[in-house]
């Protein structure tokens, strides 16, 4: 079976019987093995087959593909948004899978920051109401970090527009500062810059950059050559499968 969950580095430490310990930290994202199957009538598709990957703390990883390859099925799982029929992921060493969905919820709301193509935003919201949604709901209460986010991806100027109101770019940068808000270790992004122009795409590598460096974990699904080059480390998935890590 294929290797593609990449080794970590073990420290070994004495105990006080003068034993060895194996000592490591934990990656910020790690799936093992996991598979996911949807059925339509008698036809079933395997969207993810066996899939092992990990991501650390302080490391940008990007996961491409073509379009059907799984991409977005093991972003959702990743995520904790969608259920895999097998295996596990773990997020900062605690399991996210076979839990409850209140615990789930919890868990993803204290250790994620989730950027999607759309969906990212309640439209009977603004986009200060949304952002101030999302602090809540990961349990922080900090109103100038409402007014700090919205600066940073630059859209300050908008945060009492609706999502209707947006442009595509504008729409995109609201969603990054919902996923940003509440200062997540991990930062999982789909398409991040799928509708913004080269300048707004450079912005938002150089928050994912500046999320790296204050150790955070980004995993970003991409067709971008620009953000691929970007990433610390690329991992190809093809059929449900990862071909390369």
């Amino acid at each position: 079976m294929e290797q593609d969950v990449e080794k970590l580095p073990v420290a070994v430490i004495s105990t006080s019987e003068g034993s060895a310990t194996a000592s490591a930290t934990p990656p910020a994202i790690e799936a093992r093995e996991l598979y996911r199957f949807y059925h339509i009538g008698d036809d079933e598709t395997q969207a993810l087959r066996g899939v092992s990957m990990s991501v650390n703390p302080g490391e940008i990883v990007a996961v491409v593909g073509p379009s059907g390859s799984g991409k977005s099925t093991l972003m959702a799982c990743l995520a904790g948004l969608d259920e895999p029929d097998g295996g596990f992921v773990y997020i900062n060493g605690e399991r996210l899978t076979r839990r409850d969905e209140k615990t789930r919820a919890s868990l993803r709301a204290r250790s994620i920051g989730i950027l999607l193509q759309s969906g990212n935003l309640f439209d009977h919201l603004t986009v200060r109401q949304n952002v101030r949604l999302k602090m809540r709901l990961a349990y922080q209460k900090d109103d100038t970090r409402i007014g700090e986010v919205l600066e940073l991806v630059g859209i300050s100027n908008r945060d009492h527009a609706y999502p209707t109101q947006l442009s595509g770019g504008e729409a995109s940068r609201a969603g990054l500062a919902v996923a940003l808000a509440p200062k997540p270790p991990i930062l999982i992004a789909d398409e991040p810059t799928g509708e913004v122009d080269a300048e707004t795409e450079q912005k938002i590598l150089a928050l994912f950059e500046d999320h790296r460096k204050n150790g955070g974990a980004v995993l970003i699904v991409t067709h971008s050559d620009t953000i691929a080059k970007h990433a610390d480390r690329v991992i190809r998935i093809e059929d449900g499968k990862i071909v390369n890590a």
